[in-house]
This record gives C-alpha cells, structure tokens and sequence, in this order.
C-alpha cells in the first residue's frame, strides 16, 4: 500500500490597512486554499508575530476551501531572500504609518512656506504704506 502524505503550505502576509495591521494566514492543503485574517493593531514585530502564530495557529477560524492550482515549482534559497530584501527596500521610510506621518510633514512644511510669504509680503506692503503717508505729510507744508 502506497500512501501519499499531505502536503500542507501556509503563508503569512502582514501590511498595513488603515488604521490598523493586518495578518493574512493563507494554507493550501490537498489543493484547497483556506485564509484567516487577523488585525494586530500597532505594528507587530518579527518576535511578535512568531509568538502569535505559536500561541494562536490552531485557534485560527479559516475561511471554507476552494480549489486551487497548486504550483510545486522550488525557488532557490538565496532568491527568495534577494526576493524578500527587494520587497522591503522597496517601501522607503520603515512603515506605511511613518510615510503617511512623512506625507503630513511636508505638507505643513508647505502651508508653512506660504504663510511666512504671505506675511512677509504683508508686512513689506505695511511698510510701503508708511513710507508714502510719511512722505505725504512731509510734502503737506509746502
């Protein structure tokens, strides 16, 4: 009797999805594909997320099966990190709270520069004004 054994793959992406952090466990087993999702709230670290997915796995509700098309093509090792290394230089600034924290930044810093040249152009108008008042009073007498 030849017995074939279960081939269970399961995969994790975490991402940001206003206003929270998002992990979606995937598991293809036999040709079905199940997902669970699970909202982390603040940013979750490496260990963090090991230590969920070592306390709560099996506690996770997925979703019913559907079918699949299974690939069972191997990737080398090392590109799957060049892979992985990519994807993360990829974004910039670390998380997508600190580019919108960033995005915010430059736009203050943008109604900033507006503002200071409205008041500079103000105040150097303020000045012009003075200045031919003065000159008329000066001119009044003769």
């Amino acid at each position: 009797m030849e017995e074939q054994l279960e081939r269970v793959s399961s995969k994790l992406t975490v991402f940001f999805e206003d206003p929270f952090w998002v992990g979606v466990f995937e598991r293809v087993s036999c040709g079905k594909l199940s997902a669970a999702k699970v909202t982390f709230g603040a940013e979750p670290k490496d260990y963090d997320v090991l230590e969920f997915i070592n306390r709560n796995y099996y506690k996770l509700q997925f979703s019913p099966e559907i079918e699949t098309v299974v690939k069972d093509t191997r990737k080398n090792p090392k590109r799957e990190q060049r892979d992985a290394k990519k994807q993360t230089l990829e974004t910039g600034i670390g998380t997508k709270s600190q580019q919108a924290l960033k995005l915010q930044q430059e736009q203050n810093k943008q109604e900033q520069k507006v503002r200071s040249r409205e008041q500079r152009e103000a105040e150097s108008q303020r000045i012009f004004e003075l200045k031919k008042i003065k000159k008329r009073e000066k001119h009044r007498g003769h």
